[in-house]
């Protein structure tokens, strides 16, 4: 019903960041392009072979350092059914390594067709007799500018399959501020009210650690917004873009964390995934021990603000 299981596993690691696999085929080393092209041909299938190489590999190597992955529909959609299918199989392939995952699918839309996108990211499809997962997901990010028709089809799921979602509240794209940031008549405010809003809808989904099941998405590039709805949402769990390629720092991004140093998981996906173009020495054929150097950078970068992480 809440977050409960990746705080115990960012507790654990002694890590709270979040590999964000966002494969563009341009991000993925041309050995593997070739292989798989070489055997599927220059298809969408052998895109999409590529990607789920790539994928896998920066799994294996990332998988006892980093607590959760965060795939974003977008880059695999773009490459069709076979993309689609490399998406299920890359949430499969980390899960079977213990690995938290959250899909980054921006979802929103009202009554049943918000059920359907519930029930394909985090629950299961009824088929004739048999109950079957279509993706497998942990958690889902959502845009909640519908409101709460938008959102209460997903926390009935959230509460029977052990589910959360992440609500977009204020984003890390240099726009965001054209909505987000406009006040209404009572001073607040759009993404303060979003925040209040997570915090209502969570009520529901309580957990043991302090946070619910209702997430937010909060940029790393507002520091000063990071740590003002820090303050007015103690019960939400915060997911944090904007580190790394998009500027943040752990400077940055130290607001987001509470007293015990949880309270939210810190995105990387470029930064950790073309991490061998940046590192001396490395070749493509290094680029998955380039993204594990790079994943433990970062989780001792964020550690020096936050502190050890505890559960109580």
């Amino acid at each position: 019903m809440a977050f409960d299981k990746l705080i115990e596993k960012i507790v654990e690691m002694q890590n709270p960041t979040v590999a964000g696999l966002d494969p563009k085929l341009d991000y993925v080393p041309q050995f593997i392009k070739d292989e798989c092209f070489e055997k599927y041909g220059v298809t969408l299938k052998g895109a999409a072979e590529a990607l789920l190489m790539f994928n896998k590999a920066l799994i294996d190597e990332l998988c006892d350092i980093v607590p959760a992955i965060k795939p974003q529909a977008a880059y695999y959609e773009m490459y069709g059914p076979e993309g689609v299918k490399a998406l299920a199989d890359t949430i499969a392939y980390a899960k079977s390594k213990g690995m938290y995952v959250i899909t980054d699918g921006k979802r929103n839309d009202i009554g049943t067709t918000m059920e359907a996108y519930a029930t394909a990211h985090l629950g299961e499809t009824k088929v004739n007799d048999d109950m079957l997962i279509p993706f497998g997901a942990d958690a889902l990010t959502v845009n909640g500018y519908l409101g709460s028709d938008g959102i209460k089809p997903l926390l009935n799921v959230c509460k029977e399959k052990d589910k959360g979602i992440f609500v977009l509240v204020k984003t890390s794209n240099p726009s965001s501020g054209e909505l987000q940031d406009l006040k209404l008549e009572n001073g607040e405010t759009v993404y303060e009210h979003m925040g209040f809003m997570c915090e209502s809808w969570g009520e529901s989904l309580k957990g043991q650690y302090g946070y619910s099941g209702v997430g937010a998405v909060v940029g790393a590039t507002y520091p000063e917004m990071l740590k003002e709805l820090r303050a007015k949402m103690p019960h939400t769990f915060f997911l944090v873009p904007g580190y790394g390629a998009q500027g943040g720092g752990a400077n940055d991004v130290k607001f987001a964390f509470d007293k015990n140093g949880i309270g939210a998981i810190v995105n990387s996906s470029r930064g950790i995934m073309c991490a061998w173009q940046k590192q001396e020495g490395k070749t493509e054929k290094d680029f998955a021990e380039a993204a594990k150097v790079e994943a433990v950078r970062m989780r001792d970068d964020i550690r020096s603000v936050t502190g050890e992480m505890k559960l109580k």
